[in-house]
């Protein structure tokens, strides 16, 4: 049995201690040792974004990223946008825009819409449709998910300026 490795690091705000193996991947430690599921296992080889988080700010596969890599660093889960009771307003647009099938994809497109965002709070359709290229859906077009992201934008940038 291969030695576990104690690592620290942030997840959601959070300090969060964990041992895992030297080969196993961010998205099996959430979710197989953390117990967060939100991060989907869609490809397992870093083409399809269903498990996206940030990780120190920059948008990750988490399939790719080993968990020992987040020694000390700061992680960022769909399951960390909302607040107890209520939605973040990422989340409350692709409801809204009916942005959303299966599910599956849905958590790695909001991920990736907010790190988009954090980046970028006023894109074009075009920065938008460029920075999802990453993420992947098999049940619906994308044409959804773009407005959700554009709607998200404009609702978050009023938001900060009331």
């Amino acid at each position: 049995m291969p030695k576990k490795v104690h690592v620290q690091t942030t997840i959601n705000g959070e300090t969060v201690e964990f041992l895992c193996e030297p080969r196993q991947s961010l998205l099996e430690v959430l979710r197989d040792e953390l117990g967060m599921t939100g991060a989907k296992e869609g490809c397992n080889n870093g083409n399809c974004g269903a498990c996206s988080v940030i990780l120190d700010g920059r948008l990750v596969n988490s399939c790719i990223v080993l968990g020992v890599e987040t020694e000390g660093k700061t992680v960022e889960t769909v399951e960390g946008l909302a607040e107890p009771g209520k939605l973040h307003p990422i989340q409350e647009i692709f409801l809204e825009d009916a942005a959303l099938q299966c599910g599956i994809c849905t958590p790695g497109f909001i991920v990736a819409t907010k790190a988009l965002l954090d980046k970028n709070p006023n894109p074009t359709e075009y920065e938008v449709r460029y920075w999802l290229a990453g993420n992947l859906c098999r049940c619906t077009g994308y044409d959804k998910i773009v407005r959700a992201v554009l709607d998200s934008a404009q609702i978050m940038s009023s938001e900060v300026g009331a």
